[in-house]
């Protein structure tokens, strides 16, 4: 049965202040943005620092710590929506710096905040069908490049980073997956322009203002209120049935690991769906809120704070761009990170 072997992350350098942004925008102070939030600074992205550097950079820790030989990974899945290039695929990007076996399959999956749960079940079929011993499972994002600095709506959120995950047999066990989409609202999050659908030109570079948020038709649009109603309806009927896949009961969760999107949307599903918290994980006010990556740095954060340990069932949900979602639930067992 297929499992996480193993966790890495990285950060870039710069970290942008709530003071900073207050300064930008006036009519919010530092504490506002903090308490609407739950996010005091998140890390940006340098000019010419991409998605495809901070995977790499990240998967370069995972080798680093030993538990893996260049050779031995077999795939490479890339989740991201800042590729490198349009085409060629970012993965065959990352599997020649790399330095990968050129018997390594490679691929990127285009989702946001719920990736890292597609991910996880592309990685698991990849195992559990003998296509690949070992899958090195990156999600990566940069959407400050995505972003007008005048957009308060989007800038005050998103951060940058990324993380790697080794999969293969044995680890934490992956379990069942409850998967959901709902292309109805693709308008919601979205970045209109650049695309094949509506070429940029003159127009879409135009910079406009919404409501006190300047962004043009070639930056990243995100309608807040809707996002917020979509994640309170469908989160928690799909938590429920992940729970009923695997028969196994709300209490019988001892941590919660949501897309850690914002604290005032966490919190209110948290108080929803009636979890203490103890159980329920967040901790990204230092960084933001950094789309597919989001779930495995927590789960990174509380593994090294050892708020996970053995024997414990963990539910993991993603949730977002899209519209899409996605859940599955994690038992450590014997094994909480150790070295394979």
């Amino acid at each position: 049965m297929a499992g996480i072997l193993a966790i890495e992350y990285v950060l870039p350098e710069y970290k942008l202040s709530n003071e900073e942004l207050a300064d930008v925008y006036q009519v919010w102070t530092a504490e506002k943005i903090s308490k609407k939030t739950g996010i005091n600074e998140r890390r940006i992205a340098g000019e010419k620092e991409t998605a495809v550097d901070l995977g790499v950079a990240a998967a370069e820790k995972l080798f680093d710590s030993r538990i893996i030989d260049r050779e031995e990974v077999g795939f490479v899945l890339f989740v991201t929506q800042s590729p490198d290039y349009i085409l060629p695929t970012s993965a065959c990007i990352i599997q020649e710096r790399l330095r990968l076996s050129k018997n390594c399959g490679a691929f990127d999956i285009n989702l946001g905040c719920s990736g890292f749960v597609y991910g996880l079940a592309a990685a698991k079929g990849l195992v559990e069908s003998g296509i690949a011993g070992k899958v090195l499972l990156i999600t990566a994002e940069t959407y400050s490049k995505h972003i007008n600095p005048l957009d308060r709506s989007t800038r005050t959120i998103f951060g940058d980073g990324a993380a790697a995950a080794l999969i293969g047999g044995g680890g934490m066990k992956i379990g069942s997956f409850a998967l959901g989409t709902d292309g109805t609202g693709r308008d919601l999050l979205m970045i209109p322009s650049g695309g094949m659908r509506t070429p940029r030109s003159k127009e879409t570079s135009k910079e406009k203002n919404a409501g006190g948020n300047i962004r043009s038709g070639e930056q990243l649009f995100m309608d807040g209120t809707g996002i917020f109603e979509f994640t309170i309806r469908e989160v928690p009927k799909n938590v429920e049935q992940i729970l009923q896949k695997e028969g196994l009961t709300n209490q019988e969760i001892d941590l919660f690991i949501f897309h850690q999107a914002n604290k005032f949307m966490l919190d209110y599903l948290r108080k929803t769906m009636n979890i203490e918290k103890d159980r329920f994980y967040m901790n990204f006010s230092d960084i933001g809120n950094t789309v597919s990556a989001t779930i495995p740095i927590a789960m990174k954060r509380a593994m090294d704070e050892k708020i996970i340990g053995r024997g414990q069932n963990i539910l993991l949900c993603g949730f977002g761009v899209g519209l899409s979602w996605g859940s599955t639930i994690i038992k450590t067992g014997d094994y909480v990170g150790e070295r394979v």
